[in-house]
């Protein structure tokens, strides 16, 4: 197969392990410091072992950029067991709009005019969210306080981004991406903790999905990814990741019959609109691409995570 197809099967089925987690992780009789506890620390064992990059290039920035990552890992499964799957993926995907607001002051890249009008896309996309308040459901039992924390996970990944270009900008000198995303997987794992003991009695089946999402939607997903962003323009990378957003309301449908109200849904479909649309503007100019998903570093086009 040419490496090309490869690269976008790979690409493909990193979206698709991604897409999965809302679902797994309303699955799982833990609580949710549980699976977010275990679920990283898991994670964090598993990519030091199916990637190499992962065990070298550590540095006081990569730690750095953890603590945002794990903030954003963490959030993330909060307002999954509190809100909809589809309203914690759209809601964290707003990240491009944070990222847009800070790069100007920390990083000193100036906001250009076609940023503009994305974030004014992306910011009417999120009022949308809290237009009208949606029933509290077994599957969503808190949507005003999880559509909260989703807000926050975004933010947290915006700050993510922003420290991957700090750690970026001497050319790998100060330590890779991998390295940052294990260390914020260890922090989450150790910050989230205290509030998950006592563990109680399981049954395996709720191990086994804990296992898979830190196995399978975690670690191995981001290394398909890693693998095949080295081969795929940036373009085609950030629009083959909106599988995950897209999949991601459907799992949860499927396996818990979660169904989300129109304004979410209509939000969803401005901000993944609004984000395809930067995507194409952002890869002709030769900027970074922000994929929706929040379980991943990016790269600038063409370059590899190291």
């Amino acid at each position: 197969m040419h490496p090309r197809s490869t690269a976008r099967l790979q690409l493909a089925a990193a979206a698709v392990l991604f897409s999965t987690g809302g679902a797994a992780i309303k699955a799982a009789d833990f609580s949710a410091w549980q699976i977010a506890s275990f679920r990283s620390g898991i994670a964090a064992i598993a990519i030091l072992g199916l990637a190499s990059e992962a065990r070298r290039g550590w540095s006081r920035r990569a730690v750095v950029v953890g603590v945002a990552y794990a903030a954003c890992l963490i959030l993330f499964v909060l307002a999954n067991r509190l809100t909809t799957a589809a309203n914690t993926i759209f809601l964290q995907s707003t990240a491009p709009l944070y990222l847009a607001l800070l790069a100007p002051w920390l990083l000193k890249e100036p906001t250009r005019r076609q940023d503009i009008g994305f974030m004014a896309a992306v910011g009417a996309g999120l009022i949308l969210f809290f237009v009208g308040t949606d029933p509290a459901a077994a599957t969503a039992p808190d949507p005003v306080r999880g559509n909260v924390l989703a807000v926050m996970s975004g933010v947290f990944w915006a700050l993510t981004v922003c420290g991957l270009r700090w750690m970026g900008a001497a050319g790998g000198e100060h330590g890779s991406p991998a390295a940052a995303v294990v260390s914020g997987n260890l922090t989450a794992f150790l910050v989230a903790l205290p509030l998950a003991l006592p563990v109680g009695s399981h049954p395996p089946v709720d191990w086994g999905i804990v296992a898979y999402l830190g196995v399978f939607q975690i670690a191995l997903a981001y290394v398909f990814v890693t693998r095949a962003i080295a081969v795929i323009p940036a373009l085609e990378a950030s629009l083959i990741l909106l599988i995950e957003p897209v999949l991601n309301p459907v799992w949860a449908w499927i396996v818990q019959g979660e169904r989300p109200g129109p304004w979410p849904l209509l939000g969803g479909a401005v901000i993944l609109s609004a984000t395809a649309a930067k995507g194409w503007v952002d890869a002709r100019a030769g900027r970074t691409v922000l994929p929706a998903e929040a379980e991943l570093p990016i790269v600038p086009q063409g370059e590899s995570v190291r």
